[in-house]
């Protein structure tokens, strides 16, 4: 117990967090590798102690001892007995049932006898029992592997999956010293690291699992030494084509590999190499032509495997190729149907990338059990300070509504309410003024929203060329590489500019409105302009929000990814446009 402490545990499993103690930061950090974020009010943060939070912390290597430890050194008054039990029983949880392999044979085993038949007579995983051999070790179906491992989850003992993978088609991979373009390439200690943890020596205890890292890190970079110390033929499936083109572009760039091995399978482009990368829709693509009025939605819970499977038109690229690993990327994003057909790829090595575990369908849990467990992260702020990512801050500009646009707001329903808030014309004189201040010739302004229409209006106002998922590949990238290079200083993107697109110059990104409340896509937007600037300068992240409506509401939650990763979220008022909150001496070398 502290006196002093930031933190107060209560015995609902939630811990009240006050900011304004001086022992706030390290008492953040202390607590949020085994907790989520659940609210970020002013002054009394609420976050909160799962199951899967525990679980996720034990993979990684923590402690139920260690955890109570942090507890108990950043907490104002004791730690109730329920919690310290909670923590004790669920941490115990993972590792108490172990996958192994017998020969070709699925066994599952535990040190504990009366838990471990107890556990197997559970109906939900009674089915997967294929024969016991005495109180500790059972034969599981090895067809149904990931089934299991759901299963087993669900039922509050997540199993540790040591049963090892099927080696794939070997691939000789080094990675560079110097890229194509003549530059010196080493990997950083943190992405060496992350890369050697997954891998494990190559042991059973590696091998499948999710790396946490913040955009502009270079998870991509982890991906590729993942590959160099696997040395096998590798599937790997992206949210879009321009994150497939963007990894393709890396391993050329980065590897021995040729552009005759790595190959793209698109909706443009449908090759098989020993290197593929994939995107997601395609995978999630069906056979059959939509009749009208026809369902076409593949996460029918009410399709068997088999059917969703038969459903879709390119499977066999997911199952028929030797891979010897599986990189998801961005697996934040992964559809269902992929995680369906994940069940059965157990025994292949499966490497999730992402910034953020949040996912907006709450199948955290599929990616737990599915892909793998967390191994690996490292909070944005440390990379910060280590100068691997660009220092940002972040601020939130609220604008009134007009006397018309508040009468309208007022009478529409809700789901109107949200589009008028957040297509809110004063927001066109905000960009304006932003503009304005950033217009120094190293400034990159991306400006980036949700609805087309608002988007288009403000491309023509503004005379900013415009992204949207209609725009063709060779336009999109013909966009994307005058923005790079510079002659090209403001770009405006849809929602299609969330995801893997490396624009590293962008240091300034305008967010005129966004998905309802998503935690993921505020992270993906900050990272756009988190790689670190040339000039070592910094990044500047602005949400325009209307005031007093939903959009307000939603930006709250939105905020929850920036507080976990301890960034401050300054609010701007009318008051402060003139300035917008910038300091007096970076305003007067603006003059």
């Amino acid at each position: 117990m502290n006196p002093n402490g930031a933190i107060i545990v209560q015995s609902n499993l939630e811990i009240m967090v006050e900011v304004d103690a001086p022992t706030y930061e390290a008492a953040r950090d202390a607590i949020a590798p085994f907790t989520e974020l659940v609210k970020s009010p002013e002054h009394l943060h609420t976050y909160r102690i799962s199951h899967l939070s525990l679980w996720n912390a034990a993979a990684t290597g923590l402690r139920a001892p260690e955890v109570l430890e942090r507890l108990e050194s950043q907490s104002r008054y004791p730690i109730p007995q329920s919690v310290i039990t909670e923590i004790e029983d669920y941490m115990a949880r993972y590792g108490l049932l172990r996958l192994k392999k017998d020969g070709d044979k699925l066994l599952m085993e535990s040190d504990d006898k009366i838990m471990f038949v107890e556990i197997c007579k559970l109906p939900e995983v009674a089915d997967y029992v294929l024969e016991f051999i005495d109180d500790t070790h059972a034969l599981m179906d090895p067809e149904r592997r990931g089934h299991l491992k759901m299963a087993l989850t669900n039922a509050g003992f997540p199993v540790e999956d040591l049963a090892g993978y099927t080696v794939g088609d070997p691939l000789p991979i080094q990675l560079r010293e110097t890229t194509l373009a003549g530059k010196k390439f080493d990997l950083r200690d943190y992405q060496k690291e992350a890369a050697q943890v997954f891998y494990a020596s190559g042991s059973e205890k590696g091998g499948s699992g999710v790396i946490v890292l913040p955009c502009g890190s270079g998870k991509t970079v982890i991906g590729l030494a993942t590959m160099a110390l696997v040395q096998t033929k590798t599937l790997i499936l992206t949210p879009n084509i321009s994150a497939s083109r963007q990894w393709i572009r890396e391993i050329c760039d980065k590897t021995s590999l040729t552009i005759d091995q790595v190959k793209e399978y698109s909706g443009e482009v449908k090759e098989i190499g020993p290197v593929t990368v994939a995107t997601y829709q395609i995978l999630t693509q069906r056979k059959r032509v939509k009749k009208e009025g026809e369902e076409t939605n593949t996460e029918n819970l009410e399709m068997t495997d088999e059917e969703v499977k038969k459903e879709l038109a390119n499977f066999p690229l997911f199952s028929q190729q030797k891979w010897g690993l599986m990189i998801y990327d961005e697996v934040h994003l992964l559809p269902a149907p992929v995680f369906r057909l994940s069940t059965e790829m157990q025994a292949t090595r499966r490497l999730g990338l992402t910034a953020t575990l949040v996912r907006e369908d709450h199948k955290e849990t599929e990616v737990f059990s599915l892909i793998g467990p967390k191994k690996y992260d490292i909070p944005w702020r440390i990379l910060e300070a280590q100068g691997w990512i660009a220092t940002a801050d972040c601020n939130e500009i609220r604008i009134p509504m007009e006397a018309e646009l508040k009468m309208k707001y007022a009478l529409a329903p809700i789901r109107e309410k949200i589009t008028l808030a957040s297509t809110n014309p004063e927001k066109t004189d905000i960009v304006e003024r932003l503009l304005k201040f950033y217009d120094k010739p190293d400034d990159r302004v991306l400006i980036i929203g949700q609805y087309i229409d608002q988007l288009e209006s403000l491309s023509k106002t503004l005379e900013i060329p415009l992204i949207t998922g209609k725009t063709p590949n060779k336009e999109r990238e013909k966009l994307y590489a005058a923005f790079r290079d510079g002659s090209l200083k403001n770009l405006m993107v849809s929602k299609v500019g969330n995801f893997a697109i490396d624009l590293p110059d962008a240091n300034v990104l305008i967010q005129i409105s966004g998905t309802f409340g998503s935690r993921q896509e505020e992270a993906q937007r900050l990272g756009r302009v988190l790689r670190p600037k040339s000039d070592g300068g910094a990044a500047h992240f602005y949400s325009i929000v209307t005031q007093d409506s939903k959009e307000q509401e939603f930006a709250m939650n939105r905020q929850l990814f920036l507080t976990e990763q301890g960034y401050a979220y300054k609010i701007i008022k009318r008051g402060d446009w003139d300035i917008l909150a910038r300091t007096p001496e970076e305003l007067a070398a603006r003059q």
